[in-house]
């Protein structure tokens, strides 16, 4: 999906609550109307818009609605998520002090982690979930939250994490390629990119389907990370690209 045209549909959804194919023909006439029924699709798939006759309408988040979407996150490629986390734990050694970014793989290996760890957090079902071991302390960030995402960022997030010295920071992205991690959100992105800049060692935990995307914005290039690890085999080009880093890659 073109990322531009992304961009001006998803602030037309937000400005005006709908958008119609009719209007989206006028407004991008270069682009095909299969195409336009695609980008409809996308943000209904993404949580932004539902479908509605000739368009879609933006999304009224309710709470019921959020935890649904995030349910149905959890559960896709849960096998997937059940591999990275495995194979991160051996990175979150008693003693740490460790960052946890927000999202379902993240929640995954949040479920894991033991000993005595210090953990900072965007994520409250992250930082719930972290908190029933009564070994790992836990401080969640304070700042705007995301209902879709289920975080907090923002400039109070941001400046808390400034003063932090942080061991290892486990990351997640929306898409990850040769141009690096990518996401859709202006404000997470930012707190990102803080995070990478006070951790030690950077680790990114990112599922196959992710890898050779991108999205709108970016908080990190290849140099900006050690480790990435996945549930397959990425292609070769990926691995050399990563190689020329010295990224070490596992799945």
């Amino acid at each position: 999906m073109n990322f531009e045209r992304k961009t001006k549909i998803l602030d037309l959804l937000r400005t005006n609550g709908q958008v119609y194919l009719k209007d989206l023909k006028k407004l991008f006439p270069e682009v095909s109307e299969m195409t336009l029924r695609r980008d409809i699709e996308y943000f209904e798939r993404t949580g932004e818009a539902v479908r509605i006759k000739g368009g879609a309408r933006c999304f009224d988040f309710n709470a019921s609605r959020v935890e649904e979407i995030f349910a149905k996150r959890l559960s896709l490629n849960s096998a997937a998520k059940e591999r990275i986390a495995s194979l991160a734990l051996p990175f979150a050694e008693s003693g740490r002090s460790l960052y946890l970014d927000s999202g379902s793989t993240l929640l995954a290996f949040a479920k894991k982690l033991s000993g005595n760890l210090s953990v900072v957090t965007s994520g409250p079902h992250i930082a719930v979930e972290v908190a029933k071991n009564p070994g790992v302390s836990v401080t969640l960030l304070g700042g705007s939250f995301n209902k879709d995402s289920q975080s907090v960022s923002g400039a109070q997030s941001i400046e808390f994490v400034k003063k932090l010295k942080i061991d290892v920071a486990f990351m997640s992205a929306s898409a990850i390629s040769e141009q690096g991690a990518t996401l859709g959100n202006h404000s997470e992105s930012e707190l990102k990119n803080t995070v990478l800049r006070r951790a030690t060692k950077r680790i990114m935990l990112v599922d196959s389907g992710k890898f050779n995307k991108t999205m709108p914005f970016s908080f990190a290039s290849f140099s900006d990370i050690d480790i990435i690890i996945t549930d397959k085999k990425p292609s070769d080009e990926f691995l050399f690209n990563t190689n020329i880093y010295g990224i070490k890659v596992l799945w």
